[in-house]
């Protein structure tokens, strides 16, 4: 995934919506129609789905690659936003979406890592 530097050199961040109860380091936001075509890729594996208690968010999580995984956040009014991350850096992660109490699980696919 390519991410474009700064004036500093720095690369380009991207954030989750504040509504996500962690953040990632290194996360980049994919366009749609890369991120919906990763998804729906044969390769790729839903890892699991979030539904938040409050709004109708819904937060899916792909592996795409051994290493590599995407987020897909559907907003309120329905609209998609990818993003791609390591996979260490979103397992680091986990533990709070699941002890988030604004967060429930919604499927356990068979393929889990």
């Amino acid at each position: 995934m390519a991410t474009r530097h700064g004036q500093n050199g720095d690369a380009g961040t991207a954030e989750l919506p504040t509504v996500v109860p962690f953040s990632l380091s290194h996360l980049t936001r994919l366009s749609w129609e890369l991120g919906s075509r990763v998804v729906d890729d044969e390769e790729s594996t839903r890892h699991s789905e979030w539904e938040h208690a409050d709004s109708p968010r819904l937060l899916s999580v792909f592996r795409v690659t051994s290493d590599t995984v995407v987020l897909r956040m559907r907003t309120p009014v329905g609209r998609e936003r990818f993003y791609g991350a390591a996979r260490m850096d979103l397992d680091a992660a986990l533990p709070g979406l699941r002890a988030s109490s604004e967060w429930e699980r919604v499927e356990t696919p068979s393929n889990n890592w």
